[in-house]
């Protein structure tokens, strides 16, 4: 299929999000690999998808950040709402943790490290992502990671109430801070919060709060404690306790806070087979971060 005059895309979506499905395509104007992602509504036209949607994408515009990806155009093709974005390649952590199972601490560590890079900009434009989980980050055949959807994301606490329908609780119930759950709002500690979600599933293999119901794991997000995780450093299981808080104030300040106590663990990192480009490949990406990491170092 061809839209707007210039892209190609895939017969097959790539993935299916939240709000829809994503392709990947060819940009015949500028030569490039792009994915495109669309707006599905079943039940015909809707407002707050359509003002969500378009938020998302002003949101991506404004977030210039290496671990998120660019977006390169927004439209309408055929009534339906479109955004094309830079094609990444990689694998999500979901999948990662599906075939490796749990992670070696320092790889969970650089992934966790890595997403509050991401965050630490988005918090610093007053942008909270609201719906952090292994689905919605991705790691590279270079060790880089992803941070991708910032379809529920909020600009300010104001948009809580304009785009939470009544009764409807917007993120996934399994990577849900408390204070989303029970009071609808997010903050950027509730990122926090999700990320130590993952970081317990990657180091676990599973889910840390699961049940039958969603109302089951709501129940679990706001009133049970997690078990310590055996077999990482003690240190680590403390840093996970504290970003499990229930009360957000008892959570680390920030993420640039969390960055600092993350990074000592994401060290010697193994090599993860199938996963990675071998350590001989040359990475640009990861020569300019290495000479950027020498910057005002002491």
């Amino acid at each position: 299929m061809l839209i707007a005059d210039r892209y190609e895309l895939d017969d097959l979506p790539l993935g299916q999000g939240g709000m829809g499905a994503v392709h990947g395509g060819y940009d015949r104007h500028l030569d490039r690999r792009v994915a495109v992602k669309f707006l599905q509504l079943p039940g015909g036209r809707d407002e707050e998808m359509e003002h969500r949607f378009t938020r998302e994408a002003r949101i991506l515009a404004k977030l210039e950040h290496a671990g998120a990806p660019v977006l390169y155009d927004f439209g309408v093709y055929e009534y339906r709402m479109f955004q094309v974005m830079q094609f990444i390649d990689g694998v999500t952590v979901a999948d990662l943790v599906g075939e490796h199972g749990p992670l070696p601490v320092p790889w969970a560590a650089s992934i966790a490290a890595q997403a509050c890079a991401v965050l630490a900009a988005a918090h610093s434009l007053s942008i909270c992502h609201r719906d952090l989980k292994p689905t919605n980050l991705m790691l590279c055949p270079d060790g880089s990671v992803k941070v991708l959807d910032f379809g529920l994301a909020v600009l300010r606490e104001s948009d809580v109430a304009q785009f939470t329908r009544w009764g409807q609780m917007l993120g996934t119930p399994a990577y849900m801070a408390p204070e989303q759950i029970q009071r609808g709002s997010a903050e950027p500690r509730s990122d926090l919060y999700a990320l130590g979600c993952v970081l317990h599933e990657m180091l676990t293999g599973r889910q840390l709060f699961t049940g039958e119901t969603a109302y089951t794991v709501f129940d679990k997000q706001v009133k049970q404690r997690p078990s310590s995780v055996p077999r990482i450093p003690v240190a680590l299981d403390e840093l996970l306790q504290d970003m499990l808080e229930k009360d957000p104030e008892r959570r680390p300040v920030d993420a640039t806070a969390l960055f600092e106590r993350l990074l000592p663990f994401a060290v010697d990192l193994p090599m993860l087979p199938g996963f990675l480009t071998p350590p001989t490949t040359p990475s640009p990406d990861r020569m300019y971060a290495r000479v950027v990491g020498r910057v005002l170092e002491d």
